[in-house]
């Protein structure tokens, strides 16, 4: 991966990408490299002002460009399932938008909202999208999760954390979530003879909304990395033609190894099985049969 940079993209002329959270932090450069790089970017947020404002700075950038905006709200499961259905194509699905941090609230459907925004928005999307990227030669599912995920644990009988919420380990959650759905992603598709690639990126300690807003905020320009550099793992993960399916690729573009709960397959299976069950999305094209 030594000097691999946003210029070794490949051309992605006629490929489309669906970038959640584009609006900001990571999500803005990733979208904006792709869109350069001549794939059709779709900004998916949930301010209609700020996806738009965000459209129009990229095709400043790239004039030209095909870059469009989505609402999507991923508190919201109407809302994942409107959008989805005005999706005509995807090749890359970029999982990017995430909350941390916050004091516990509730999505619209009644989740624990870092949980349910993080983990739950993102699977649904999928899920929904999936006939889409299964039609798609050589689409892939990039899931953006943390070093954080290794602070999570997943207690099925308090999913809402009613009891006990913590801001950083319900964070830590889902990011565990995240890695967890990656790697069954991954597995599922690969049983059921599909050429899709699921990976999950790191961005590293970067300064997002999320800590701009925490108590990491005194941080911001001092220890923390652009996002234009938190934006390369996910990048590489999209774009790269070494990439392979289950790997999670970190700060530096350098592999890591998820924890022992991230790689545990029954607790995947557990956790896809309640997902689903939530969310009543179902990947029926690669469930197990």
């Amino acid at each position: 991966m030594t000097g691999w940079t946003p210029d070794s993209i490949p051309d992605l002329t006629g490929r489309t990408a669906i970038v959640t959270g584009a609006n900001s932090g990571i999500g803005r450069p990733t979208a904006l490299e792709l869109a350069r790089h001549g794939a059709r970017v779709i900004v998916a947020a949930r301010s209609p002002e700020k996806g738009e404002a965000t459209v129009a700075d990229i095709l400043r950038a790239v004039p030209g460009g095909q870059v469009e905006y989505g609402r999507l709200d991923l508190a919201d499961l109407a809302s994942i399932r409107r959008f989805a259905e005005g999706v005509d194509q995807v090749d890359l699905l970029i999982n990017n938008a995430g909350i941390g941090l916050i004091s516990r609230q509730e999505t619209k459907d009644g989740f624990e909202m870092q949980f349910g925004t993080n983990h739950l928005g993102h699977f649904a999307l999928t899920g929904l999208l999936l006939p889409l990227l299964l039609a798609a030669p050589g689409a892939r599912v990039v899931t953006v999760s943390s070093d954080a995920h290794a602070w999570g644990k997943i207690d099925f009988d308090n999913l809402d954390l009613k009891r006990g919420y913590r801001r950083m380990s319900s964070y830590g959650r889902s990011k565990l979530a995240n890695l967890l759905f990656t790697l069954e992603l991954q597995r599922r598709a690969e049983k059921a003879g599909a050429a899709l690639t699921s990976v999950a990126s790191h961005p590293g300690a970067t300064a997002t909304n999320i800590v701009k807003i925490g108590p990491l905020q005194p941080l911001v320009g001092v220890f923390l990395q652009s996002a234009e550099a938190g934006a390369m793992p996910s990048l590489y993960a999209a774009t790269s033609p070494d990439i392979h399916g289950g790997e999670f690729v970190g700060p530096k573009l350098k592999l890591l190894t998820p924890s022992d709960a991230a790689r545990s397959e029954e607790l995947a299976r557990r956790l896809w099985d309640v997902s689903a069950e939530l969310t009543g999305v179902r990947f029926e094209e690669i469930a197990y049969s």
